[in-house]
């Protein structure tokens, strides 16, 4: 039997939005998708990816690093999040703004392994999948690739003889 395929598992309907749309248009179309993520697609291609996450930062309190005074320095001490980043979030008002970049894609040829890897190694939800001319052509969230998991060892665990139950009587 044939590995599938990340083409296989992906969502085709692909919500994007464009450099110039605004926060707003971004947080409906990810809430009326159900999508973890939306691309930035300008002139077909793709120039970044807005996530969850992205639109959460907005509304999460900054944390303004605390300038310390030793000796003849002045040293910032922050709160372990990155300032500069969450102020970014914060005043963005277009996605381009709040995008981030680059983005990581996966071709449609690639297999669930080397989705995981990518997804696991690069810590991305979602990946938006590109052709060979490298257009978009689809997105893949990891609750596909979990879907596509549970598949797979179902099948496994059917083709497999079956165990005895820890609850029949032991045979005399």
């Amino acid at each position: 039997m044939a590995e599938a395929r990340v083409r296989d598992i992906m969502r085709t309907d692909v919500p994007i939005v464009t450099v110039h749309d605004t926060i707003g248009t971004v947080a409906r179309l990810m809430a009326a998708s159900g999508l973890p993520g939306i691309p930035v697609v300008d002139q077909g291609e793709i120039m970044g990816l807005i996530t969850e996450k992205d639109l959460i930062t907005r509304y999460a309190n900054v944390e303004v690093p605390t300038p310390v005074p030793f000796l003849d320095a002045i040293f910032l001490l922050d709160g372990g999040r990155d300032f500069e980043n969450d102020l970014r979030h914060v005043l963005a008002v277009t996605a381009g703004e709040l995008m981030n970049a680059p983005v990581y894609n996966i071709r449609d040829t690639a297999t669930l392994s080397e989705l995981a890897t990518l997804m696991i190694d690069e810590d991305v939800n979602p990946v938006p999948v590109i052709d060979k001319s490298l257009r978009l052509v689809g997105i893949v969230t990891r609750s596909d690739l979990v879907r596509a998991i549970a598949q797979i060892e179902n099948a496994v665990a059917e083709s497999s003889p079956a165990a005895p139950s820890e609850s029949s009587p032991p045979s005399r």
